[in-house]
């Protein structure tokens, strides 16, 4: 057995910084916004343009020091609110010799070290990939590269300061020849709830294209696509033809 599945796991996280960030920073920030909004009450109602107009004229209303400490008060309630939902959101990365653990809120995903054949960071989405080419995972993460880079490391996974696959996509667009039979069809639903912000719905969708072989690369609005090792062999039963599905159905 290898000398690194006897080292300590190594983890990586925003750490307390983060946290002090958003659990002092955002309130803050909502008790500066309150300030700000109970002190300029007065101009903005008399602005004909501005949203919520009935709201402002009854903030402006209220009598003072209860309008500035009601105002203060959301502030404060809303930064506590953001706060919450980005440490849910927060990715937690450990790693062994043997596996690694992502965790983010109550969700926890364990990847074995030997189903995986690299690791890298791609469009702040940290990746593994197997020996198939295939996407084991991918989770979005504003951790730093070096420290993933050095975690991985220090425990013999194999990471690439890039995707070692990135060559190999092509710009989808509707009709292209290439694409495993039922593709075309899951690339214009993607492409549709990617047009309109659906993002569990893209989500959802990628996974049920990494099942016939189709690993995605997005790029603002765009997909670019590639296949793995086993979708790009011939075989009888894998169509490989666009041409196959003339209606993208």
């Amino acid at each position: 057995m290898e000398m690194a599945s006897y080292r300590p796991r190594t983890v990586v996280s925003g750490g307390p910084l983060e946290l002090a960030v958003l659990w002092g920073g955002f309130p803050l920030l909502g008790a500066g916004a309150g300030w700000l909004l109970a002190a300029a009450t007065g101009w903005l109602a008399r602005l004909p343009w501005v949203p919520f107009s009935d709201l402002i004229e009854w903030l402006d209303r209220l009598p003072e020091p209860q309008a500035t400490a009601g105002t203060i008060g959301v502030g404060v309630l809303a930064g506590l609110v953001i706060a919450g939902i980005g440490t849910a959101e927060r990715l937690i990365v450990t790693v062994d010799g043997a596996q690694v653990q992502l965790r983010r809120s109550d969700e926890n995903r364990t990847i074995a070290r030997v189903d995986t054949r690299v690791v890298f960071l791609a469009d702040k989405h940290l990746v593994l990939l197997d020996a198939d080419g295939a996407e084991l995972v991918r989770e979005s993460t504003d951790l730093p590269a070096a420290q993933l880079a050095a975690a991985f490391r220090e425990h013999g996974w194999g990471w690439a300061d890039d995707d070692p696959h990135r060559s190999a996509y092509r710009l989808w667009v509707p009709g292209l020849p290439g694409l495993p039979a039922g593709a075309d069809a899951l690339l214009r639903a993607r492409d549709r709830a990617i047009e309109r912000d659906r993002r569990d719905d893209a989500r959802e969708l990628r996974r049920e294209l990494g099942q016939i072989g189709v690993v995605l690369r997005d790029e603002g609005k765009r997909q670019y696509w590639r296949l793995t090792t086993r979708a790009l062999a011939p075989g009888p039963e894998r169509p490989t033809s666009a041409e196959r599905e003339p209606d993208g159905r």
